[in-house]
């Protein structure tokens, strides 16, 4: 792919989770970006890497989590895109995952995404960071940010250059990469002078008793709260957000029938 070099990630095409080619591979960085909410996968409910449940055979987001987290050194990290649902579904066992993953100390960052950053669809997808060591890590200095998640949320980013497409410019790469890095007190948000503060409508570090009150909904917008006071309704459960739109709904229905009602009235005046 793109001229890589394909050493060390096996010799011929095999699927991740019938057949792992590299069952002991321990790594310190992972970047993925697996096929969104797939139900066509080959699961295996006794497989090792299902430390923190069995994902359900109608989902694999949690799968591809639980694989990723396996293939992790002991101070290894991992980022990896996947749909917004991955943060708050709580189908078939979902829920009780991601709480364990959270309990377990794992979910270093979640970042909501704006939509329309793929040209395939204008679905908005989130970034979920994984570590296996929160801690200073010696001689790295780091914060010490056990038990907590940081939630940015990067909605409100981007440019649109076209009718269907939105980028992320520069600025706001680097915006989000200094906040992350601020929080984590790495070596070059120390160079550059950066410290780290919770941002109203953008940013936030949560303990994991906060997490727990939230039930473990990892919506950012849950976390950051809106600069105006504007509360998120996508961050809402599943069924306030079904009872919101049927009703929203019901009322443009209204709405269609008075307009109709006024546009047949207007023409039988013309007859």
């Amino acid at each position: 792919i793109h001229g890589m070099d394909p050493k060390g990630v096996g010799d011929r095409w095999a699927d991740t989770f019938a057949d792992d080619k590299l069952p002991d591979l321990k790594a310190d960085f992972v970047m993925a970006n697996p096929p969104f909410n797939m139900s066509d996968w080959a699961r295996k409910s006794d497989d090792r890497r299902w430390r923190y449940g069995t994902p359900p055979q109608s989902n694999a987001n949690y799968a591809w989590l639980q694989h990723i987290v396996s293939k992790l050194g002991d101070r290894g990290s991992a980022g990896v895109v996947l749909s917004n649902g991955s943060m708050s579904s709580k189908q078939s066992g979902e829920g009780e995952i991601r709480a364990a993953m959270v309990e377990a100390d794992l979910v270093s960052c979640m970042i909501a995404l704006p939509g329309n950053l793929f040209r395939t669809t204008a679905i908005p997808a989130c970034l979920w960071f994984l570590t296996k060591d929160k801690g200073p890590q010696g001689t790295k200095a780091l914060e010490d940010r056990r038990s907590r998640v940081l939630f940015i949320d990067a909605r409100a980013m981007g440019t649109m250059v076209d009718r269907t497409e939105r980028v992320l410019t520069e600025g706001d790469l680097e915006k989000i990469s200094d906040t992350y890095h601020a929080w984590r007190g790495t070596k070059s948000a120390k160079e550059k002078g950066l410290s780290y503060e919770d941002v109203p409508g953008y940013c936030f570090s949560a303990t994991l008793e906060e997490i727990e009150k939230h039930d473990y909904v990892l919506t950012p917008g849950r976390y950051v709260g809106a600069a105006g006071a504007e509360e998120d309704p996508d961050a809402a459960p599943v069924e306030e957000q079904i009872e919101r739109l049927t009703k929203e709904l019901l009322e443009q229905l209204d709405e269609s029938a008075r307009l109709d009602a006024v546009v047949r009235k207007q023409f039988g005046s013309l007859l």
